[in-house]
């Protein structure tokens, strides 16, 4: 397993990753319909700082990171992770926490927050806690499933100085 910077080229391999989760429709919060250009528009949008994860020269999967918020809150980063589903259960999402924890601080971030962690979504909250992330705050039926179901979402936060 390595994990490098994403290029353009990249993009492909990673909505291959991307898009189950998306269709499905259970654990990020984009519209089920998004299509590869929205994802790509969103996922590597100029403001992110984009990684891939691969197995064996293969994309599994990436990341992104940025500014929670600009100016004054910037100071705290914002990251998403896909893996594609045939590499799921490699602990590839954790690699990807770790190193954009070491990218944030290496960029002068003091802090990560997850602004919406699906409580359905058991394996993530697990996994972001083995991370050392809590659960800063419960938004009640903040995340709609796609049978109509409200659920509660997370905010995670961890400080990394």
């Amino acid at each position: 397993m390595s994990i490098r910077p994403a290029t353009d080229a990249d993009w492909p391999a990673i909505w291959a990753a991307m898009e189950p989760a998306v269709r499905e429709g259970e654990t990020l919060a984009l519209p089920r319909d998004t299509t590869s250009e929205q994802g790509r528009a969103y996922w590597m949008a100029p403001a992110h700082e984009v990684s891939v994860v691969e197995i064996d020269g293969r994309v599994a999967g990436s990341s992104f990171l940025r500014p929670n918020q600009p100016g004054a809150g910037s100071h705290v980063g914002n990251c998403g992770y896909v893996v594609a589903p045939w590499a799921a259960g490699r602990g590839l999402a954790r690699a990807l926490c770790r190193h954009t924890q070491e990218r944030a601080v290496a960029r002068g971030m003091r802090a990560l927050q997850f602004n919406i962690v699906v409580s359905t979504n058991v394996r993530a909250v697990a996994a972001w806690e083995g991370e050392g992330f809590h659960i800063a705050g419960t938004l009640p039926g903040a995340f709609r499933r796609p049978n109509g179901d409200y659920v509660d979402a997370y905010v995670m936060f961890k400080a990394l100085v």
